[in-house]
């Protein structure tokens, strides 16, 4: 093969043991391990010799494989599987030569060979999401009680908690969670059906050998024919995207509360970490960088696979090769993204000095609605929204306090009451926090 194109940013964030489930090495493995599972039960069923299936069982193995003839050879033919079959009938004793690859076509053996490797990989990525979402939900509930400025169109709006604001991002990794095992279920198939999906070439055995190959290899059979219905590769490249756009979202947070202006969280600290190679000062949120990086190309990439579901008749002419490009770079960013994440998470810093100091950034006027619901229950919301207005905007013409802007504005009749403080008005946040940790705990 030609040498391959560095990835600087899944090289330098990516995950080994994802890498690992997608390597070449693993790659060719898997379609071996198809072609010894597919004679094993042919050789059960009665359709080979038994001692030929034992004898393709033993030769399909990666020390039979030459990998640069198998690519030599696939760039003429345009696909591996020719290659890969001719070289364990090769290795095999004269009598038993012949009858590698039974029945089966080229797509049978690498959607079954793909379907083992994602079956791991997405198990991988369980992984990580577990890791990931532990983390958040000790920190959610360590820091239920820590009050913060809550924003909304980037303005401080209302207070809240930091624990709070980190069981929204529990929460949506427990709906992933479940995302990920549905589709991880429609994945891991068997591919069996032979050259137009008709399973002509298995013969009366067909069903049974679908059945027995997908057994030996520890997958799901299925009796209807996938080669070009690719809706659950497509499934699993949405719940990829979806993965890496979460941990975008817990990123740029990162990033926007890490704001010389704000300094309310930051990164794990280090020596030269995040540093600049001209600006002594700087430290960098360069995990939460790379998750937003990783995200924006995960998402992307993956509306390729709704392209591929366009093949036509009953075998691709194009779009299969697609996924060939597509699939690994999509699950390695994915996994990058989670482990970064799970990184970021570990490592964060947390500053609840300054989220205090920050809610009085406006003058306090973060406690407006406050105020206003207070007011309500006498004057009415709407009479109170504006005596509340008025006085925000004194406020920011005299640096005045909101509740005594508001005695001016509504006189001492109007039961403005004693000044609140933001822990006063954070809702209902240990119910918030517990109900997200009991969504990611069941």
């Amino acid at each position: 093969m030609s040498p391959q194109r560095f990835e600087m940013l899944v090289g330098l964030y990516g995950d080994d043991r994802t890498a690992q489930i997608l390597s070449e090495a693993a790659t060719i493995r898997s379609w071996l391990r198809v072609e010894a599972a597919l004679a094993i039960a042919q050789g059960e069923l009665g359709v080979l010799d038994p001692g030929d299936a034992a004898a393709i069982a033993a030769a399909a193995k990666p020390e039979n494989i030459d990998p640069d003839r198998l690519w030599k050879e696939t760039r003429v033919v345009g696909y591996p599987i020719l290659s890969l079959v001719r070289q364990i009938d090769a290795a095999l004793p004269e009598a038993h030569r012949g009858r590698v690859h039974y029945g089966a076509t080229t797509q049978d053996i690498m959607d079954s060979g793909l379907a083992l490797q994602l079956d791991e990989a997405t198990a991988r990525l369980g992984e990580l999401l577990q890791d990931f979402g532990d983390t958040l939900a000790r920190l959610a509930e360590e820091h239920t009680g820590t009050v913060i400025a809550g924003r909304t169109h980037a303005l401080q709006a209302v207070p809240t908690t930091f624990g709070a604001k980190l069981a929204t991002y529990v929460g949506e990794l427990a709906r992933h969670r479940d995302r990920l095992a549905a589709s991880r279920t429609r994945l891991a198939v068997v591919s069996l059906f032979g050259a137009g999906g008709t399973s002509a070439a298995y013969g009366e055995h067909a069903v049974a050998l679908r059945r027995r190959t997908a057994e030996l290899l520890g997958l799901r059979t299925t009796d209807v024919p996938w080669h070009v219905a690719r809706d659950g590769l497509a499934e699993f490249g949405l719940v990829c995207s979806l993965l890496s756009a979460t941990c975008a979202r817990f990123a740029r947070e990162i990033v926007d509360l890490s704001r010389t202006e704000i300094a309310e969280v930051g990164e794990a600290a280090g020596h030269h970490r995040g540093a600049s190679s001209t600006m002594p000062q700087k430290v960098n949120p360069i995990e939460s960088e790379a998750v937003i990086g990783l995200s924006t190309t995960a998402g992307a990439l993956s509306s390729a696979l709704f392209r591929a579901m366009e093949a036509g008749h009953e075998r691709a002419a194009g779009e299969w090769q697609a996924e060939w490009q597509v699939l690994p770079q999509l699950v390695s960013l994915c996994a990058a993204a989670l482990r970064t994440s799970g990184s970021i998470a570990t490592g964060l810093r947390v500053f609840p000095d300054a989220m205090r100091a920050n809610l009085r950034a406006d003058g306090g006027l973060v406690m407006a609605e406050a105020y206003m619901m207070r007011l309500a229950p006498r004057l009415g919301r709407e009479r109170a929204h504006d005596a509340v207005y008025e006085a925000v905007g004194r406020c920011r013409a005299t640096g005045e306090p909101l509740v005594t802007a508001l005695r001016d504005v509504l006189g001492e009749d109007a039961a403005v009451g004693e000044e609140l403080s933001p822990e006063s008005y954070v809702g209902r946040p240990r119910e918030t926090v517990g109900a997200a940790l009991a969504l990611w705990r069941a």
